[in-house]
């Protein structure tokens, strides 16, 4: 009888340390340094249909007042918060999608970090695309960890070559 209060006692605390967790504890590795933050934040985006969107984690590498901005072809800049981000994710079916780092250039001066990504865009991870684009990433370092306060995404186009000249520069 012992025996199986003891063990009842020990999945219960088992359930409660997995199932308990606080977002700092199960998200701590992704913001330790800008190389975990940014994978964390291509992570987040990618994955096949059949798995479930990430939005805590998502907002958990996000600073409160993160800014989203993205660079139509024409050049026009529009910005938005996270949440609004969301948007239109949630309101159509979920379908295979991975993004896929191909460069990454980091600065970093203080607690403050600007990293250029060049990233292209599959619908199978091993399938590599023709679809790419360039993230500019904003970065601060507060509280022992670094936050993501906001990104800008300027896509490769017949009129913008950003990601072929990105990939040649060094």
């Amino acid at each position: 009888m012992n025996k199986i209060i003891l063990t009842s006692i020990s999945i219960i605390f088992a359930f409660n340390s997995i199932f308990g967790q606080t977002n700092e504890e199960k998200y701590a590795e992704d913001v330790k340094s800008v190389d975990a933050i940014i994978n964390a934040y291509y992570d987040v985006v990618s994955g096949s249909s059949s798995e479930p969107w990430e939005f805590e984690r998502d907002k958990y590498i996000h600073s409160k007042n993160a800014v989203i901005t993205r660079l139509a072809e024409n050049g026009k800049a529009e910005s938005h918060t996270l949440e609004a981000e969301y948007i239109p994710i949630v309101l159509s079916p979920k379908e295979d999608f991975y993004e896929k780092e191909l460069k990454r250039k980091v600065s970093k001066y203080g607690n403050i970090a600007q990293v250029w990504s060049a990233f292209e865009i599959r619908t199978d991870p091993k399938t590599e695309s023709n679809i790419r684009g360039l993230n500019s990433i904003q970065l601060h370092y507060e509280n022992g960890r670094w936050w993501i306060d906001s990104w800008t995404c300027e896509m490769e186009s017949k009129k913008s070559s950003v990601v072929s000249e990105f990939m040649i520069n060094e």
